[in-house]
């Protein structure tokens, strides 16, 4: 199986190409600076990772990636660039729940095998979290809620499950503080891990029909907001 795997939804960009299935598979990876950097270098990083691999991308068998939530630029860039590679050589798309790769990497960087529960956090910026529960048994993930966007102080904890994420060094001191937790982001890589099995269940999808998943409509503050927000941060003791 061949599978280009890309995460834009952070501050960095994360590419990954697997060549071939199981033992004989072959993995060409590359992480960098995202932001600003990522309309710039994602394609030529792609088609170096393409060359690498003596791979053409009608040889895909799928283009992988985080399709949300995230930053709102990121989504839209990993989407777009995938919907081009698909349109342009007829290959499927398979977007895929980033809080989910964040959970995975978190396992992977554990060893965890089973009975895995975590909280999956990622910063949303404008003071606030995307979250999601999900638990590993069995060989194979189950989320236990919808993606939820709320403030720091709301997080339901259970009490049991890891947190796992980022967003520690801006909320940590909000966040319960009795929790196990581990720093992870949804990588290129957990992708193409979590890839098989959601290919398996027919994930997969024409690259016109794959879509970013914002979570937040509202990607920005008046300047009446902000402005009180600075006021308020005043006024605090």
């Amino acid at each position: 199986m061949n599978l280009l795997a890309l995460d834009t939804s952070t501050d960095v960009m994360s590419i990954a190409l697997q060549r071939g299935t199981g033992d004989a598979a072959a993995l060409f990876q590359h992480t960098a600076a995202g932001g600003a950097q990522t309309s710039t270098h994602l394609i030529p990083e792609i088609l170096r990772l393409m060359a690498l691999a003596q791979l053409r991308f009608a040889d895909l068998d799928a283009i992988v990636f985080g399709a949300g939530p995230g930053s709102f630029t990121g989504l839209r860039t990993a989407c777009a660039v995938a919907q081009g590679l698909g349109f342009g050589a007829a290959v499927p798309l398979l977007p895929v729940d980033t809080l989910l790769a964040v959970a995975e990497e978190a396992r992977w960087q554990t060893g965890a095998t089973d009975a895995f529960a975590v909280t999956a956090l990622l910063d949303a910026r404008m003071d606030e979290l995307y979250t999601a529960d999900y638990v590993f048994a069995h060989g194979g993930w189950t989320p236990g809620n919808s993606v939820r966007l709320i403030k720091p102080e709301q997080l339901a904890w259970n009490g049991l499950n890891v947190l796992v994420g980022n967003g520690f060094d801006s909320y940590g001191a909000r966040l319960p503080d009795l929790a196990t937790r581990i720093t992870a982001l949804p990588t290129a890589t957990a992708l193409l891990r979590l890839a098989p099995t959601l290919l398996a269940a027919g994930a997969a999808m024409p690259a016109e029909q794959a879509l970013p998943s914002y979570i937040r409509d509202k990607v920005a503050q008046t300047t009446q907001e902000r402005a009180a927000i600075k006021a308020q941060a005043g006024a605090a003791p």
